[in-house]
């Protein structure tokens, strides 16, 4: 090979350097998960999924395909397929996710590199690959995961349209449809969450973009053709499936898919109570799971700040300064519009999320890619080779300082953090300012350069070693760094997955008491069903879908079933203003406290439950049945 086409060698570091950042990355996101614990909602929509190409189509909760997954099943997909290619492990079901994760470090590398330089983009790998939201949602069999990828490989299509159009104006039109294609695939994955890009990608591309104003704004609304297409295809397809032969879509009273994307999980999320909550309220009728109190600092103190605040206030004055300080730039400058496109992605997020009811730790993760962006491009845009301006000295020190005191509280305010970190962060914090101070004093000695490296360094420090935490506790998407056990407790609680874990325990007596039915049994509310179709692929009916109150089945599908022989075990925790449950209270034979046989005479006795009242963990009651007496 010829020395002139030799890669040079600034290319392999950087290549090196890359691979090291996507290694970390594997292994924050993959470290023991075999030991997480799963979403077992949909771990259990996943098993029915890859039981059956029908469910698999439609998202099937159940493995009769009584009833769909409570939102779009894209990222059940996935999940499905690995489950069917390497049988029902915790670690089938997340790898899914670890890999997504992976890709997401890569495609924003690609990115930001785009607009901002190769220096800005592995900088915006690295802090994305240890965001302790990043590494808790890539832990778990959660949506989001597939939603964050698909939405970074539609902004990095948005940079390619940009950085292309500043050298040439052919294949832009492509790349923003291809664009517009991966926000249609994410829509697929979290619902209309992933059109919440698309002001950011839209305003980035008009602002920065070549050509006319008027041309500009054909390409958008050719691209925005694209996401509608794409975002509504699988919902069109589905609704044009007779209802007969399909199953019933959970989330909505009309049985309907757009009901269920545009109201249960779009607009209803605005004020009412989430799914969760109702389902707490239908179980335990006087004790809901209390709606939390919307404020404007939400992501920014407390558990949620410990997840992804850490960078926040950094990026956005970083963001801020970045278009101000390029404002007499030609308009397709690179460096602005990276600021452009991640400062407006931060901004609609950091709202929504504001607004929203109930936020999940793993919602904070969609924050990470534009916080790690913005702080990549803001390094870059910072080096100069001129001589370095006075104010932005004193507005680096600022900011490291700034972070670093914002890290020191937010640790201090939990309950399980190390008692070395906070004085590190402290100590690290002052080593940083100092060598930022000393660049300003004596530019020769201490290069600008070095007080940009201890800056990162400052302000990586907390958020590296709260990730490096969740991966070694085997911590995931419901879980925030240095929680207490107290707390942690509290969150299991409410998520109902304590009374899941005690659930499977008994799941033998149940079939023994269940005498060979099709199905296990039927239940309020798809909480119990969940773990007998995760630890056994049986078929266990959900009375009223996720929450309790769906219309599906219908007394008359259940009266049906029972007459049939389906099923005769019901378990009902209240039966509150419910028909259906109303009738098994008032025609079945009632074993215990909330258990419910519903066998015909003709089908014989049933195994004997013992008397004792089914105990009750946290806000979910669970049925502990005695193992069956002999009654010979």
């Amino acid at each position: 090979m010829q020395a002139g086409s030799r890669m040079p060698e600034q290319v392999w570091l950087r290549r090196l350097a890359l691979l090291a950042i996507a290694a970390l990355a594997g292994l924050l996101y993959a470290w023991a998960i075999g030991h997480d614990t799963l979403e077992y909602y949909y771990a259990a929509a996943d098993r029915s999924m890859s039981m059956s190409w029908h469910d698999f189509i439609f998202g099937a909760f159940d493995p009769a395909g009584t009833i769909t997954v409570d939102k779009l099943p894209g990222a059940l997909w996935l999940q499905a397929l690995s489950v069917r290619a390497f049988g029902m492990h915790t670690w089938a079901i997340i790898l899914p996710q670890v890999i997504e994760g992976v890709l997401t470090v890569l495609v924003l590398y690609r990115a930001v590199a785009r607009l901002a330089g190769p220096a800005a983009g592995l900088i915006a790998a690295l802090v994305l690959a240890v965001s302790p939201a990043t590494v808790a949602l890539n832990r778990e069999n959660i949506s989001d995961s597939l939603l964050i990828l698909l939405l970074v490989l539609a902004a990095d299509a948005v940079s390619g349209a940009i950085a292309v159009g500043v050298r040439r104006p052919g294949g832009i039109l492509g790349r923003l449809i291809l664009a517009g294609f991966w926000v249609g695939l994410a829509f697929q994955a979290k619902d209309i969450e992933a059109w919440m890009a698309l002001p950011a990608l839209g305003l980035a591309y008009l602002l920065s973009g070549p050509g006319s104003v008027l041309r500009r704004s054909g390409q958008l609304a050719v691209a925005g053709v694209v996401v509608a297409l794409v975002s509504l295809s699988w919902m069109t397809a589905v609704s044009l499936v007779p209802a007969a032969d399909r199953p019933y879509v959970d989330g909505s009273h009309d049985n309907s898919v757009f009901a269920q994307v545009f109201s249960y999980n779009g607009f209803a999320r605005f004020g009412d109570q989430t799914p969760l909550q109702v389902r707490a309220a239908q179980l335990n009728p006087g004790t809901p799971l209390p709606v939390p109190a919307r404020a404007a600092d939400r992501l920014l103190n407390g558990a949620l700040g410990r997840d992804t605040g850490w960078l926040v206030p950094a990026a956005a004055a970083v963001a801020v300064w970045g278009i101000v300080s390029r404002r007499r730039q030609p308009r397709g400058d690179p460096l602005r519009a990276c600021f452009i496109l991640w400062g407006g992605w931060l901004v609609t997020f950091f709202v929504v999320f504001t607004a929203i009811t109930t936020l999940w730790p793993y919602y904070a993760a969609a924050l990470s890619p534009a916080v790690a962006a913005i702080i990549g491009a803001g390094v870059a845009a910072a080096r100069s080779r001129e001589r370095v301006p006075v104010s932005r000295t004193i507005g680096l020190a600022v900011i490291v300082a700034g972070t670093a005191a914002y890290a020191g509280w937010l640790v201090s305010s939990s309950g399980g953090a190390p008692g070395w970190l906070v004085p590190a962060i402290i100590g690290v914090g002052i080593v940083a300012t100092g060598v930022i101070v000393c660049s300003l004093v004596r530019p020769r000695s201490v290069p600008f350069a070095a007080a940009l490296a201890a800056g990162l360094v400052a302000v990586a420090l907390a958020p590296a070693v709260a990730s490096v935490s969740l991966a070694a506790h085997s911590e995931s998407a419901f879980d925030t760094p240095f929680e207490s056990a107290r707390v942690q407790e509290d969150v299991a609680l409410g998520l109902g997955k304590q009374a899941v874990v005690a659930l499977q325990d008994t799941i033998p007596f149940w079939q023994d008491a269940a005498n060979g039915t099709p199905y296990l049994m039927a239940a309020q509310s798809a909480l119990l069903p969940s773990a007998i179709i995760y630890d056994t692929g049986l078929e266990a009916v959900p009375i009223g879908g996720f929450d309790g109150t769906t219309p599906s089945p219908t007394l008359a599908q259940l009266q049906a079933d029972i007459r049939h022989g389906l099923l005769h075990l019901v378990w009902i925790s209240s039966a509150a203003s419910d028909p259906r449950l109303q009738w098994v209270t008032t025609h079945c034979i009632r074993l215990t406290q909330r258990l419910y046989d519903c066998v015909p005479s003709a089908h014989g006795p049933v195994p004997s439950i013992g008397p004792t009242p089914a105990p009750s963990i946290g806000s979910t009651p669970v049925p502990q049945p005695a193992a069956p007496v002999d009654a010979g």
